[in-house]
């Protein structure tokens, strides 16, 4: 196992603005940034749907961390960032289709968020395999 460090990047126009990977890869681990749920390979549009975006961030997430040698099914954390306790139930919806057993660890927050048509975001952290 190597212990060489390195970046991943998703061509979202917020990774070059404000300074920051998709994800970092530092062997065992994949850190996964705050991922929103904008389309980038779609001009960056974004759903009004919650539920919506938290799919559209699982899609990035899950692309992220198939370029690191991992996938969904190796996500050990969640972190669930909401703009509205309206869509806690939504968006755990979609994270219970999504994950199954062993279901990665979850904390949900309540927060702002600096795009006003955000609804979602989601970080992650997970092993890399092999």
């Amino acid at each position: 196992m190597s212990d060489a460090r390195w970046t991943i990047n998703s061509g979202s126009r917020f990774e070059e603005m404000a300074g920051y990977s998709r994800a970092i890869v530092q062997d065992p681990w994949v850190f996964v940034s705050g991922t929103a749920g904008y389309d980038f390979a779609n001009g960056g549009t974004i759903s009004s749907d919650a539920a919506e975006q938290a799919r559209q961030s699982l899609k990035t997430i899950s692309e992220t961390l198939q370029k690191a040698g991992s996938s969904l099914s190796d996500i050990v954390r969640v972190r669930v960032y909401l703009a509205s306790r309206d869509d806690v139930m939504a968006v755990s919806k979609v994270l219970g289709e999504t994950f199954s057993d062993p279901r990665p660890t979850n904390t949900t927050i309540i927060c702002g968020f600096a795009m006003e048509e955000m609804k979602v975001e989601l970080e992650v952290t997970a092993l890399k395999r092999g």
